[in-house]
């Protein structure tokens, strides 16, 4: 059985990642949405150059999928469609780089981790930045080594794609300059590394003229998120985001990937295989440096491993190290299966911010004049009222949270009457902005393994 698998395996990966694409859409059919996913999905009713907290992309693509399904497997197509593309030209850059066996191995590795399988679950900017990330890659391994004109013109397009994705994309931008200081810089004589540089300039405009307008508030945004204002070292924030990179991309996998970055320093006098390591350390050794500094979250080393399924799979196949490469795949089945199901079954435990919402949010309605306005406490709890409510009426925010896009729509308007849904009791802070404040009715819930958290269902009106 598994020699039929490597004899087609171009075959063999078509139908890998058909398989998994289509078993997503349905296992994204019974996950409610992610408060940040429900967000995105707003954006993509308020198309424009770029947003407080992101770049613009992510809004577009859904906006796409919006005209096949509006349920939360529509809004998730973004990322079904990202991540199998991405798996597609993993494949396809293992095959110019070695064979067909260790291309399918980079599959098989790419498809069996659990970063992967969340990526195809929750639709997020990771997702079109692993997408283009992937295709820059790709593309810039056969302008690179293949010397073709039309790969560089490509290379650009997709760097420009993958910064309109994701701002930590221009790490991407930092590999392929390091590689041609340290490897090729008769590369800075090339006029097309120079249109590489013009077409995605020309490609991030419209995100550039958007910050450009408003303050270039996104980008200060991102700078400020994930710094401090101190350059205090804290080493268990580091250890912990370290340690977690062997769960994302489990512990076998990332064991084998550090042990030979470090150890087979032969992999930097191969400019290839350097090409590839560089895609790998420039995101792995800027967040672990980040991580002294703040808490990051572990999604954002995901590019990394795009390069990752790529040189793992080429170590397992020169160092034959079939037990350790059966063991990965095992081993990573196993914890993504664990994952997968446990989103199905205990929800209120592996997330337990997206528990409860849907059923607050209808308890909600139920009170709903025709009149009515609606607000959440937090941009998370907008953005589910919007998509969870009949009609998708527009939502607000009206009291003190963090700042967000809700608050550069709403501007200076006057807050209407109508219904406001809030995790923590806020009489005392809705009085501030209403003259009448009425609890109508309470929801609680399941959070974690044995705690709760209840939902509160207010009455506002006659604002000052």
């Amino acid at each position: 059985m598994i020699d039929i698998l490597y004899k087609s395996s171009t075959k063999t990966a078509y139908i890998l990642l058909v398989a998994l694409a289509i078993t997503s859409i349905i296992y994204n059919a019974f996950i409610p949405l992610h408060g940040d996913e429900a967000y995105y999905w707003v954006w993509s009713h308020h198309l424009q150059g770029g947003y407080y907290d992101h770049a613009p992309l992510l809004a577009f693509m859904i906006k796409v999928s919006n005209f096949i399904s509006e349920s939360e497997w529509g809004v998730r197509l973004s990322a079904v469609f990202s991540m199998s593309i991405a798996g597609l030209y993993i494949f396809k850059l293992t095959q110019k780089m070695s064979d067909d066996i260790t291309a399918l191995n980079a599959l098989f590795i790419y498809c069996s981790v659990i970063l992967v399988h969340a990526g195809y679950t929750l639709v997020t900017p990771d997702a079109p930045l692993i997408l283009f990330w992937s295709l820059a890659l790709y593309y810039g391994y056969i302008a690179l080594f293949e010397n073709s004109t039309k790969a560089y013109l490509l290379l650009g397009l997709f760097l420009g794609l993958m910064m309109m994705s994701k701002y930590t994309a221009i790490l991407f931008a930092f590999t392929l300059v390091f590689f041609a200081l340290i490897k090729r810089r008769e590369l800075f004589r090339d006029w097309r590394i120079y249109a590489v540089v013009g077409i995605s300039s020309v490609v991030i405009t419209p995100m550039l003229w958007w910050n450009y307008q408003h303050d270039w508030i996104s980008f200060l945004f991102q700078l400020a998120h994930g710094s401090t204002k101190t350059l205090d070292i804290n080493f268990g924030r580091f250890l912990e985001f370290f340690g977690g990179q062997f769960g994302v991309f489990t512990p076998v996998f990332t064991t084998v990937l550090f042990y030979y970055l470090v150890k087979k320093r032969a992999f930097f006098s191969n400019e290839k295989l350097f090409y590839i390591s560089l895609s790998i350390l420039v995101p792995l050794l800027f967040f672990f440096y980040k991580s002294l500094l703040a808490r990051i979250e572990l999604n954002y080393t995901a590019p990394a491993f795009v390069g990752g399924a790529v040189l793992l799979a080429y170590i397992f196949q020169r160092y034959e190290l079939k037990k350790t490469f059966k063991a990965g795949i095992i081993t990573a089945l196993i914890l993504s299966a664990i994952v997968r199901i446990a989103f199905q079954t205990h929800l209120e435990i592996v997330q337990d911010r997206m528990y409860g919402n849907r059923e607050a949010i209808a308890l909600l309605e139920t009170y709903a004049k025709t009149s009515d306005a609606f607000y959440g406490d937090h941009l998370t709890i907008a953005a589910l009222m919007q998509f969870y409510l009949p009609r998708h009426p527009q939502t607000q925010i009206y009291t003190r949270t963090r700042f967000s896009q809700y608050d550069m729509w709403r501007g200076k308007a006057k807050p209407k009457d109508g219904l406001y849904l809030t995790q923590n009791p806020a009489k005392e802070k809705l009085l501030k902005v209403f003259s009448s404040v009425v609890l109508l009715n309470t929801f609680t819930c399941k959070r974690g393994p044995n705690g709760t958290k209840t939902f509160y269902i207010y009455r506002v009106s006659k604002a000052f």
